[in-house]
């Protein structure tokens, strides 16, 4: 970066200005809080010292192992220590972490590893199937695969490439981290659904991972040593950045491997969790867990939900269990969370569905975020009445650098200055943003829109609905019209006229659905409800 001077004449020096890196706050912990718990797993217990030490080694191996400065690091790893570690421990060798989700299929993740041209690959055992076959059908280079083994989930090393433990074995503990020289150097490549295509790979830079991570300890209102769950997948936005976070504040990241209702209550019970972020099908699990499953804990958890608005109902279920629910939107190309529901005094007498109504809002720019807005087709403004519909955009340090090798996309994506977000909102006069939609999941009634969150909503409500999904079905009078995908609670009953009539009661005509399917519904590995295979199904009705 070159140094700047203002009008006084004073330069920018090596005294008063450092690129800004969430490597920063790893290095500080391993001075601050040496002996303080940083990372859990079952009957792993690492401090901040050593935690700081494996990361180190990390960054070495792979250096030693050909790995240069702005080469990507790949993952296939579930919330485990290592994929913590990675965070660190591939930009401190300069490198650009790259995590990519399991559950992908083999053809999707050998594109990703061709785009991104990883030179190493970080998989967990049960994942070597999808990395090979992804590897046999890769255009260019192979990476060097490495296997992470997981003793304590039962987990072993199979043998068939290098293993992780060994590679950190060969590493400097001492070694001299490379931070950045500029902080806009790239520290993460991560990869959209793509379910409109190929996905794009989202690069993040040094400077909003640290912004990003720095801002969420506001918004969450966190005290030092808090204790993070890690429900949220590592290889989504990057846990949402709060692995990066966790060491600012001398935090205990609780790895969580499988995501079920009684490890979470165990974890909450037995490692004093205090805090962790995850959809609102994770609240419904919790809300719904079986009475062998739930753990009595004294303390009141602070989570953020987001990835879907969440139902009012499910909101005024969870919080009586002792969950703080704070809602939070953004999208992989905003870091994560960009918005919070930022709770006001003048709320807090509010009860049950009032104050879920409240709390179901997206809310407004989180402190690194220098603007949140909703916009009509020509980039103005709409007013904000909470009734007129435009489309959400970002401006500030927490938006992505662009999309790697697409410069069409990212020239559209930001166009008129501003990241658009493709989902559709109002804004209310107090200037909290409430979504009504994406764009491609508006439903168009004969001329009408339709909010397929608010149908949702409404049917959520029903006791016997665990989960809703609402999507157009094309119809010849109207074009078409409001489709609900149901899952019910077990042991509960509900059929197609009971649910429709339900939602009549509830809702204007020609938003309540015209077809009710029951069936399990598609989701990502994120807890997001999969609604183009729902559209699918729906044009076959």
């Amino acid at each position: 970066m070159g140094w700047l001077a203002d009008e006084t004449g004073l330069d920018k020096n090596a005294a008063n200005f450092v690129p800004l890196t969430p490597l920063s706050f790893l290095r500080r912990a391993a001075t601050v809080f040496p002996e303080h718990e940083a990372v859990v797993y079952g009957p792993i217990r690492r401090t901040y010292r050593e935690y700081a030490e494996r990361v180190s080694r990390l960054a070495s191996a792979l250096m030693a192992i050909g790995v240069k400065p702005g080469d990507v690091v790949a993952t296939l790893l579930p919330n485990v220590p290592p994929q913590a570690e990675a965070h660190f421990g591939v930009p401190a060798c300069g490198a650009i972490l790259n995590t990519i989700n399991v559950r992908l299929d083999a053809d999707t993740v050998a594109y990703i590893l061709d785009h991104g041209q990883a030179r190493v690959l970080l998989v967990d055992p049960q994942f070597v199937p999808l990395a090979a076959e992804a590897i046999e059908r890769m255009e260019g280079p192979a990476p060097a695969v490495v296997e992470v083994a997981d003793d304590h989930a039962g987990v072993h090393h199979l043998g068939e490439y290098p293993e992780y433990e060994e590679l950190l074995a060969s590493g400097d503990p001492a070694f001299d981290w490379i931070m950045p020289g500029d902080e806009w150097e790239s520290i993460a490549l991560n990869y959209t659904s793509g379910t409109t295509g190929r996905p794009k790979g989202v690069v993040y830079h040094h400077r909003g991972a640290y912004l990003n991570a720095m801002g969420q300890v506001l918004s969450w209102r966190m005290v030092l040593y808090p204790r993070y769950l890690t429900i949220v997948p590592l290889f989504h936005c990057n846990g949402w950045c709060h692995t990066w976070m966790m060491p600012a504040v001398g935090g205990t990241v609780v790895c969580c491997r499988d995501i079920a209702a009684k490890p979470i209550f165990d974890a909450i019970a037995d490692e004093k969790v205090t805090h962790f972020g995850g959809a609102p099908i994770v609240l419904n699990t919790l809300i719904n867990a079986k009475p062998e499953e739930r753990r009595d804990f004294d303390h009141v958890v602070e989570v953020f939900t987001a990835g879907a608005p969440p139902a009012p109902a499910t909101l005024a279920a969870i919080e009586p269990m002792g969950f703080n629910i704070t809602h939070v939107y953004g999208l992989t190309e905003t870091y994560g969370p960009a918005t919070e529901c930022t709770w006001g005094p003048q709320w807090e007498d509010l009860q049950g569905d009032a104050r879920a109504a409240k709390k179901a809002r997206q809310g407004v720019a989180m402190p690194f975020m220098e603007h949140v807005g909703v916009v009509d087709e020509a980039g103005r403004q709409v007013p904000m009445d909470g009734k007129t519909q435009g489309e959400i955009v970002f401006r500030g340090n927490g938006v992505m650098k662009g999309y790697l090798k697409n410069p069409e996309a990212t020239a559209e994506a930001f166009k008129g200055g501003v990241y658009h977000s493709g989902d559709i909102a109002v804004q209310d006069p107090d200037t909290y943003v409430c979504i009504q939609d994406r764009a491609k999941d508006i439903i168009i009634s004969g001329g009408e829109n339709i909010s397929s969150v608010e149908v949702e909503g409404v049917l959520m409500a029903h006791p016997a609905v665990l989960l809703c999904a609402v999507v157009a079905k094309p119809d010849e009078k109207w074009g078409e019209v409001p489709c609900a995908f149901v899952e019910l609670k077990d042991g509960a009953e509900a059929d197609e006229a009971t649910l429709i009539a339900y939602a009549r009661e509830r809702l204007a005509g020609f938003k309540t659905p015209k077809k009710v399917v029951f069936q399990e519904l598609p989701k990502t590995s994120t807890g997001k409800i999969q609604k183009f295979e729902l559209r699918n199904v729906a044009r076959t009705l």
